[in-house]
C-alpha cells in the first residue's frame, strides 16, 4: 500500500502486514520509533499521483461529462497519451 505521511500510524501498519500488504509510508517527523520506508517506491506513488492531478486539469475528466464509464475511458485513454506524448516525441 502506497501512502503518504497522514496515514502513518501503528494501528494501520499491524493491520497491513497479516493480510500479507507491505505499507509504504514515509514516517512523520514526530513519530518516536520512525518506520522503515522505501523511497523508490514512495516517488513512484508520487508521480502517479501528479499524472492525475494534470488529468484532472482537463474539464470533461474532471466534470465527467460522459455518460457511460465506456466512453469516459476512451476519453481518459486520449487524454493521458496526449499528455504522455511530448515526452516520447521530440517537438519543434
Amino acid at each position: 500500500m502506497l501512502a503518504d505521511k497522514g496515514y502513518d500510524g501503528d494501528t494501520i501498519r499491524e493491520a497491513l502486514l497479516p493480510q500479507g500488504i507491505l505499507p509504504v509510508i514515509p514516517p512523520r517527523s514526530n513519530h518516536l520509533a520512525p518506520a522503515k520506508c522505501d523511497d523508490r517506491a514512495h516517488k513512484d506513488r508520487n508521480r502517479i499521483e501528479r499524472m492525475f492531478n494534470r488529468l484532472k486539469q482537463l474539464r470533461r475528466i474532471a466534470t465527467r461529462y460522459d455518460k457511460t464509464a465506456r466512453s469516459f475511458l476512451g476519453f481518459l485513454c486520449l487524454a493521458a497519451a496526449r499528455l504522455w506524448l511530448p515526452s516520447f516525441v521530440n517537438w519543434p
